[in-house]
């Protein structure tokens, strides 16, 4: 292939100069919409679909296909923060109604089950320009020292160094070999438990502690049948999970102690990725803190933080101002979000439950509810502070232990 051809859904090796070409699905939508005619069951599905295969820029091994979910942020996020910028009103309005339509478009995707990078490209968009609104309109004023530039610069190297940590496997189980689905009838009369490398082991009792509810997809057979596997065997993976395992429907994949599927770097949260999960956030909590810190003492000299945040006379006597004040407004919405995020995380180490556990104890009715309903403690991992967090902090570092506790 040339830089300028690909290979389109079909299988059909076509090229960009015929990107506009042959739009069937298109075609028919336009005459229907000039006949006055309603389209037909999926159309618009289509036409999505075709359009999102044809953009593609050119690349050495052939047309390079675009993700259309990365592109609004890259240009709606500038467009809208210097709309703000105009006047106190406007950023009054475009700063309510972000948060809205974030919040809707994640509730749109998680009801379809569909997997997105627009928050991922929406999170490291926000910061990279955040940065260049920092170095362009903040550093030249003169009120911020190199040194403060260089910690500010380092923080956000540690955080991003953490993200790509979080990015990697967060713990799937192996798939079985060749692709080969063994059966429930292969599996011997007795009890199943899971090990700890997610391969079906025997266990001749049936007297361990199951995990709270299960997710669907999952068997719901009790562990006392004496010819049953225990729910612990996922019908999706075709294996049997160890303890505190889960099945991302996002993903496809069964995790090691599941936390949750994080839309914000479009993974799941697992055994060996939440502790880089947690580091990620915590430097993010700093470095954009320290940001809002340094900015709201440049344009707002005189006052402490928060008076600064909510008055500021000076924030629109000129663009440069306001544009730096609506930046520090967006930082502070994005920053309070991840703070509950980061908030609900510690509590739930602290408690030694994971987002999993808590919302199948919610639906079964099994936890209990504290700290005003912060956190929902299963009672069955939490053997106290210090030792939950020992346990967090070993994560991943060796092998779990293969008591009667852990198996489910």
């Amino acid at each position: 292939l040339c830089c300028c051809e690909y290979v389109d859904r079909r299988g059909q090796r076509n090229h960009l100069a015929a990107c506009c070409c042959d739009c069937e699905e298109l075609d028919d939508g336009c005459d229907r919409w000039l006949t006055c005619k309603s389209l037909p069951p999926g159309a618009l599905e289509r036409i999505a679909d075709t359009i999102a295969d044809r953009l593609r820029v050119p690349w050495f091994s052939g047309a390079v296909k675009i993700n259309v979910s990365l592109v609004p942020p890259l240009v709606l996020l500038p467009v809208f923060l210097h709309v703000a910028a105009l006047h106190f009103l406007l950023g009054l309005i475009i700063l309510t109604s972000l948060p809205v339509v974030v919040l809707w478009y994640y509730y749109l995707t998680h009801r379809r089950k569909e997997r997105t990078l627009f928050f991922l490209s929406l999170g490291l968009f926000s910061l990279g320009y955040m940065y260049y609104v920092f170095l362009r309109e903040v550093v030249p004023r003169g009120h911020v020292e190199f040194s403060q530039v260089v910690a500010l610069t380092c923080g956000l190297i540690l955080m991003l160094a953490a993200l790509s940590r979080a990015k990697k496997d967060p713990g799937y189980l192996p798939i079985p070999a060749g692709n080969e689905k063994p059966s429930h009838q292969g599996l011997p009369n007795k009890s199943v438990r899971g090990s700890s490398s997610g391969l079906h082991g025997i266990s001749g009792a049936a007297s361990s502690r199951a995990v709270n509810g299960e997710a669907k997809g999952y068997c719901r057979m009790s562990a006392e049948q004496p010819e049953g596997v225990k729910k612990d065997w996922c019908t999706k993976c075709q294996l049997v999970r160890p303890a505190r395992a889960g099945h991302c429907r996002l993903c496809g994949r069964c995790v090691r102690r599941l936390d949750h599927h994080c839309v914000w770097i479009n993974s799941c949260v697992g055994e060996h990725n939440h502790q880089a999960f947690i580091l990620a956030l915590s430097f993010f909590m700093l470095t954009s803190v320290y940001g809002i810190t340094l900015t709201l003492h440049t344009i707002c000299r005189g006052r402490s933080l928060f008076v600064a945040l909510f008055y500021c006379p000076g924030a629109y006597s000129d663009y440069s101002s306001a544009l730096s004040f609506t930046c520090v407004w967006y930082c502070a919405i994005v920053t309070a979000g991840m703070g509950y995020i980061l908030l609900i995380q510690l509590l739930n180490i602290s408690y030694n439950v994971t987002e999993r556990e808590a919302r199948l104890a919610l639906r079964d009715n099994t936890g209990r509810r504290l700290l005003g309903g912060l956190v929902i403690d299963t009672g069955q991992y939490n053997r106290g502070l210090l030792c939950n967090w020992g346990h967090f902090l070993s994560l991943g570092s060796s092998p779990p232990q293969r008591s009667a506790e852990d198996i489910v």
